[in-house]
């Protein structure tokens, strides 16, 4: 318990910081749904104030006027509604600095403190400036819907998207070393599960992958179609298992990495495996005599991936609303998180 624990205060710190990154990823998603994104056509590494005059606002929407977005996209946008889409924005570059304040202030106390020995802190300055780096990531990635095509790159978008959950994996994974001391650490008897918990890891994150690309535009896509409105049918891609357009393109390699149609498929494939995966690992679980963590684990797994996928045909079947687009991408973060857990669990060792 964390009561009990030596380390109390640094892993508060550190669930915050997780705290804070699920926040970030929830508050992105709802900018990318309410197409928001792109509504800020500056970055300030430490932030700036928000218009508080009719006067600042009208600078705002006057470069927000230049960009290919508006010109192209959004030319009949009135003032209310640039409000609505700059809030979004603005609250999710908010949530991220906060976050890295939270990290850099939270760091210095507890090290005026002394509750970080030596051992620690290589890795919590790392954690620093791996947060740093999402700012940056995210204005790279905003940076090219602002030139000649108002889209964000569906591989900018993923690789957000991922820096993001890295950073939340490496910061929840010191949390539980802190959690379950070695000399506290349950008898691993569900050890033989480790390799299919990697497996379902690895699994998940390509799949969050795609998921990212599905939620993306695909660049070279005329028609600016998300792969994730298209094909709004389940469980065949309209008339067919697999639509014609999937392979419509001359490569491997475009057809699932450039292809609108191809990129649906292979989240919707994904998804199946991932669900044939988490049905081995119950199976095995039942016939070892897991610890109360690792058992835990699996329970969560198991409901957190039915609940998932319903949540994926619904969102598809909707066409992505922004309160099931939320709940699916919330549901893919603690799908993360527990993979997370269960691997964690399962690889230690008793010394």
């Amino acid at each position: 318990m964390i009561s009990q624990n030596s380390n109390k205060a640094v892993i508060y710190w550190l669930l915050t910081g997780c705290a804070l990154v699920y926040l970030m990823v929830v508050i992105g998603c709802i900018t990318r749904l309410t197409h928001s994104g792109l509504s800020i056509t500056d970055w300030s590494f430490m932030g700036s104030i928000p218009p508080l005059s009719e006067q600042a606002w009208q600078e705002r929407f006057a470069k927000y006027q230049q960009s290919p977005e508006f010109m192209k996209v959004n030319y009949t946008m009135q003032m209310a509604e640039f409000k609505h889409i700059f809030f979004w924005e603005y609250f999710h570059r908010l949530v991220g600095r906060t976050m890295m304040y939270v990290f850099a202030i939270g760091l210095v106390v507890l090290i005026i403190r002394k509750k970080i020995n030596k051992q620690m802190l290589p890795s919590l300055i790392l954690l620093f400036f791996m947060g740093a780096m999402q700012a940056v990531i995210g204005w790279w990635m905003v940076y090219s819907g602002l030139q000649d095509k108002p889209a964000v790159s569906h591989f900018r978008l993923a690789t957000h998207l991922m820096s993001a959950f890295t950073l939340f994996a490496f910061t929840f994974w010191f949390a539980l070393k802190l959690l379950n001391p070695k000399n506290q650490i349950e008898e691993n008897t569900g050890g033989k599960l480790k390799w299919w918990a990697l497996s379902f890891f690895v699994l998940l994150i390509m799949q969050i992958i795609y998921g990212a690309f599905t939620a993306g535009y695909v660049e070279g896509d005329a028609a600016k179609i998300r792969p994730g409105q298209i094909f709004n049918t389940w469980p065949k891609m309209g008339d067919e298992w697999i639509a014609e357009q999937v392979t419509m393109k001359g490569s491997f390699y475009l057809n699932f990495f450039e292809n609108a149609s191809g990129i649906q498929f292979v989240h919707r494939t994904l998804a199946i495996v991932v669900c044939i995966v988490v049905c081995i690992i119950w199976y095995k679980s039942t016939k070892l005599k897991l610890n109360a963590s690792q058992y835990r684990g699996v329970t969560f797994l198991i409901y957190g991936v039915t609940l998932q996928f319903i949540l994926g045909v619904l969102t598809l079947l909707y066409q992505v609303p922004v309160v099931l687009g939320v709940l699916h991408q919330t549901g893919a973060f603690f799908l993360f998180g527990t993979g997370v857990y269960l691997i964690f669990h399962t690889f230690r060792k008793v010394d």
